[in-house]
């Protein structure tokens, strides 16, 4: 009686474990395809902030190729190596809270995670469009830039890690649909960098155009998110 008492319980645990570790194969009511269509904004809208504001270095440089003055003397141009810390203070945020982001998730919701990633990276962008038009020092400038980039980075490394857990709870085919919302953003980046190039534009105006339009698409993915669990 007992080793069959064992050997219910055995099975019954084998059980669960094999239907805790099936994927979910049931989909969402999506009518009119409009979760895929969500869910292709939300991979859109990970990567568009930072391929819109890589693709305005020029802006910078152009900023920060100045002169150091001290004591009344020219000195030269003051070298800032731009592009190494940008590409250090990028990459470092998205090591370290891709890695939070797996414990934070324990005891902050989803939605806070998604919906407070997307208004801080809003905000940060709607900040440095501002910048654009303020004349700054060149090392204050520097600093703003570097604090800016370290801080768009961690919060796209929290979103885009709570966006991959969502989608995974979800078939196969969502999955695909988000991360051709990413790929694209990478290409509406290069569009833009051309499309400037073509015109002539001065770098102020280019510059506005490359940080307003993560706002509008930042803004656009966070409604499309508030609006998903309407339709789930």
């Amino acid at each position: 009686m007992n080793k069959r008492t064992a050997s219910d319980g055995t099975s019954r645990l084998d059980r669960k474990r094999r239907v805790s570790m099936k994927p979910r194969t049931n989909a969402p009511r999506d009518r009119g395809c409009l979760v895929g269509i969500i869910f292709f904004i939300l991979g859109l809208g990970t990567l568009l902030p930072w391929n819109f504001f890589m693709t305005a270095s020029q802006y910078f440089e152009r900023r920060l190729n100045g002169t150091e003055i001290h004591n009344g003397t020219e000195r030269g141009q003051k070298e800032y190596h731009f592009n190494n810390w940008m590409t250090l203070l990028s990459q470092l945020p998205l090591l370290v809270f891709t890695l939070l982001n797996s414990i934070l998730y324990q005891w902050i919701s989803e939605k806070v995670r998604i919906a407070g990633s997307l208004v801080l990276i809003l905000l940060l962008f709607v900040f440095t469009a501002a910048l654009v038009k303020v004349p700054m020092e060149e090392d204050r400038f520097f600093s703003v830039t570097m604090a800016t980039i370290w801080f768009i980075n961690s919060f796209g490394a929290v979103l885009q890690g709570s966006c991959f857990g969502l989608v995974g709870l979800l078939p196969q085919k969502y999955s695909s649909i988000f991360m051709s919302g990413q790929g694209l953003a990478g290409t509406f980046a290069a569009l833009a960098m051309l499309l400037a190039i073509a015109s002539e534009a001065d770098f102020e105006p280019a510059a506005l155009g490359y940080f307003i339009t993560p706002c509008v698409g930042t803004l656009v993915t966070l409604l499309s998110y508030l609006l998903l669990p309407r339709l789930v």
